[in-house]
């Protein structure tokens, strides 16, 4: 069954700075480009791009969680901010499969907990 995400006007789905984890998009031409996923919710995320997206296009995004993989549709939104080299743009999932919304899941779920008791490096 796929999953299709839906944003809560009321509560903001909850995020998770991943500073370190790769992505790879694929564009709708079927190019792909290399990205860094900087924080993640069941709703989207933001990546470190090397130049910005079109706003609206609709691209594949995939990534490797403790979980498992993540590979989802998604519609990128207007970039942020930029810097020399690099743009930094949200995305918003609009399609996951089962295995990918589980594994995505339980990656907020675990960081979410992690950051709540403490144990993330450097948090006394």
């Amino acid at each position: 069954m796929t999953h299709y995400p839906q944003i809560d006007t009321l509560h903001r789905a909850t995020r998770i700075q991943l500073a370190t984890t790769n992505a790879l998009v694929k564009l709708s031409d079927g190019n792909k480009t290399k990205a860094r996923l900087a924080a993640v919710s069941i709703t989207g995320g933001m990546l470190h791009l090397t130049r910005a997206l079109a706003e609206g296009d609709f691209v594949e995004v995939a990534f490797q969680t403790r979980a498992g993989n993540v590979q989802g549709m998604a519609e990128m939104l207007n970039p942020v901010r930029s810097g020399q080299g690099s743009v930094l743009q949200p995305f918003r999932f609009v399609a996951l499969g089962d295995d990918d919304h589980q594994a995505l899941h339980l990656t907020i779920e675990s960081e979410g907990d992690r950051d709540f008791l403490g144990l993330r490096a450097g948090k006394k």
